[in-house]
C-alpha cells in the first residue's frame, strides 16, 4: 500500500472514481455499474485537472520566486536588506521557501505540494477505509520520503492501480492485524476466530472523576473493527470524526460513572482495571469476518452452515 510507481501507461481521467466503484462493489458483494467509455460522467475526482493545475501552480511559483529576488535585489541596493528582513515578521524568521534558493527551494516546494496531493488523492480514491491502522501509518510515512513520485497521470494511474489490484489483500490484511492483537489470555478470546464478544485491555483508563478512553492501539483496533464491520455490511464508513471511538469517547465524557455504551455494532462494557468487553450485534458480520480467517488460516475453521 506504500508503493508509489512510476511505470505505467495511463488510463482514462475517470479511472479514480471508476477504481473506487470497484472496490466498494466488490467488497460489499453488489453488482459493479456498467461502465462505458464515457468515464467523465462519473468522474467527480479530474485527474487531468489536477496535474494540470498542479504544473501551473509550480511556473507560477518559479515566477514569483524570481520576481521576489528581483525585488530583494533592489531593496538590498537601496540599503532597505532584502525580503527575509522586511517581509517576515519580527522575531517571527522561522524561514520561507520563497526566499531561499531557486534550486533546493523549488524541490521542496514541490515535494510539499505533492505530498499533499497524494495525501488528497488517496483520501478519495476509497483506499483508507480498507486500511487498519498500521497500513494507513505506512502509507503516510512513505509519504514523508525526499524522493516521493512526482504527481503526474501516469503515476497516479498507475499506483491506484495497483492499490485496486491488492485491495482485497489490504482488507483481509486489516482483519488479521486485529484479530492477532486479541490477548489469548482471556477465555471469550477464541485464538481461532472472532466469537460473541472480545475483551481488550488498556481501552480506558479510571480515576477519581471517573472513566476516560485511552488514546493507543487498542482504540485504533476498535475503529479498525467498526471499519471493517461497516464495509461487510456496505454501508459507509464514518470518519474519524463520527467513529465508535469519538462517539465512546463523547459518551464517557458525559457520563463518567457510566460503564456501558451502545451502538448498531456493538455493546461495551468496561471496567475499572481498564478491560472493556466488546458484544458484537451484527452475528452475520462476524460470520464474514471469521470467513477471512479461515482463508488465511485453514482447518482452524469448521465449514460454516447456510
Amino acid at each position: 500500500y506504500s508503493s508509489l510507481t512510476h511505470n505505467r501507461q495511463p488510463s482514462p481521467a475517470g479511472a479514480l472514481l471508476y477504481i473506487r466503484n470497484e472496490i466498494m462493489s466488490e467488497l460489499t458483494l453488489t453488482k459493479p455499474e456498467v461502465l462505458t467509455g464515457h468515464t467523465d460522467v462519473i468522474c467527480s475526482t479530474s485527474i487531468e485537472r489536477i496535474v494540470t493545475g498542479r504544473n501551473a501552480a509550480l511556473a507560477q511559483i518559479e515566477v514569483l520566486m524570481q520576481q521576489l529576488d528581483d525585488v530583494s535585489m533592489l531593496t538590498r541596493s537601496i540599503g532597505g536588506k532584502t525580503a527575509l528582513d522586511w517581509a517576515m515578521k519580527q522575531d517571527f524568521r522561522c524561514g520561507c521557501w520563497l526566499m531561499e534558493k531557486p534550486e533546493a527551494a523549488l524541490k521542496a516546494i514541490t515535494r510539499n505540494l505533492d505530498r499533499s496531493i497524494w495525501r488528497d488523492l488517496m483520501k478519495k480514491s476509497g483506499m483508507l477505509s480498507l486500511m487498519d491502522a498500521q497500513a494507513r501509518e505506512q502509507w503516510y510515512n512513505s509519504l514523508e520520503k525526499d524522493d516521493i513520485p512526482a504527481v503526474s497521470e501516469a503515476n497516479i494511474l498507475s499506483t491506484f492501480e495497483q492499490l485496486h489490484q491488492s485491495k482485497g489483500e489490504v482488507f483481509e490484511r486489516g482483519a488479521i492485524n486485529v484479530f492477532k492483537g486479541l490477548s489469548w489470555d482471556f477465555k471469550s478470546n477464541s485464538p481461532c476466530k472472532f466469537g460473541k464478544k472480545i475483551i481488550v485491555t488498556g481501552l480506558v483508563k479510571c480515576d477519581r472523576w471517573g472513566f476516560g478512553l485511552n488514546w493507543g492501539w487498542q482504540r485504533d483496533r476498535l475503529a479498525d473493527l467498526e471499519r471493517m464491520l461497516m464495509l461487510l455490511d456496505g454501508k459507509p464508513v464514518p470518519d474519524n470524526r463520527a467513529d465508535v471511538t469519538r462517539r465512546l469517547s463523547d459518551h464517557i465524557h458525559a457520563n463518567r460513572h457510566s460503564n456501558r455504551y451502545e451502538d448498531e455494532m456493538f455493546a461495551i462494557k468496561y471496567f475499572q482495571k481498564g478491560t472493556a468487553h466488546i458484544i458484537f450485534k451484527r452475528p452475520e458480520l462476524v460470520d464474514k469476518l471469521n470467513d477471512i480467517i479461515a482463508r488465511h488460516y485453514p482447518g482452524a475453521l469448521p465449514a460454516r452452515r447456510e
